[in-house]
């Protein structure tokens, strides 16, 4: 049996459309003697794997975990000695929210050969696959990206500091957060800034609610979304309405001359 170097690659699988992973993480995958995959990731993706990779899913499902953080920090370590090149197949961008870099540290602290592909990450492209840009000259000069939920279950008070800003707030892992959003932005006096959330971006099950601070709450509820959505509040947000009208009048115009 040859040995093979144990290494650990760690790869952002994008927001959710296959369409949307990288060439590089593609060619990581096709290498992997083992591949460790989350919830999030499409599972499109798991036919661009070596055949002979042993795959084990490691995500949370119905808010149960298959494995706990150090279980597959553990494992990597585990994978890597005994089989080789362990691909570590994260959402999005795993630098973005999404442990990469303590799993890297943890097998780096191992003798590990490390690396890290990066991902699409839905804090920008669930935003732009519904119009929404989030930076736009006149509208926003710079973007917050936010964790709704902190390592000890809070809501994080960088948001606070973001709502007396001009930028565009984008918050991920906060549906749980909401009412407490909403009122750090009122407090601001921000009740009227557009809002939009959206749920299971770039996926075939995308829903998604546009408001303002003042209705966002009401329009969750009556849409019925939940997690995993992101987000995003700030003037970029109307974009998206102004592209829809603009479409809309010269599709009329196009139908009056046929």
């Amino acid at each position: 049996m040859n040995f093979k170097i144990p290494k650990l690659t760690v790869v952002g699988a994008g927001p959710g459309d296959a369409d949307l992973i990288t060439i590089k993480a593609i060619k990581a995958l096709k290498s992997a003697d083992v591949v460790l995959y989350d919830a999030l990731v499409n599972e499109e993706l798991l036919d661009y794997i070596n055949p002979n990779a042993e795959q084990i899913f490691v995500g949370k499902r119905r808010g149960c975990y298959k494995y706990q953080q150090e279980q597959i920090n553990e494992l990597i370590v585990a994978r890597a000695i005994s089989n080789g090149h362990v691909v570590r197949l994260k959402g999005g961008d795993p630098f973005i929210f999404g442990r990469g870099a303590e799993e890297m540290e943890y097998a780096a602290n191992f003798g590990l050969e490390v690396a890290m592909v990066p991902g699409i990450s839905s804090a920008m492209a669930v935003a732009a696959n519904q119009n929404i840009p989030v930076t736009k000259r006149g509208s926003a000069e710079s973007f917050w990206v936010i964790t709704g939920t902190t390592k000890e279950h809070k809501i994080s008070q960088d948001i606070k500091l973001a709502a007396k800003s001009n930028a565009t707030v984008v918050i991920l892992m906060g549906m749980s957060k909401l009412p407490e959003i909403v009122q750090m932005f009122q407090k601001e006096g921000k009740n009227n800034l557009p809002v939009a959330i959206i749920q299971d971006g770039t996926t075939s099950r995308e829903k998604f609610g546009i408001g303002t601070v003042d209705s966002i709450e009401r329009i969750v509820t009556e849409k019925s979304l939940q997690n995993p959505a992101i987000i995003v509040l700030g003037e970029v947000v109307k974009h998206r309405q102004s592209i829809l009208e603009l479409q809309e009048f010269y599709a009329n115009d196009l139908r009056g001359l046929v």
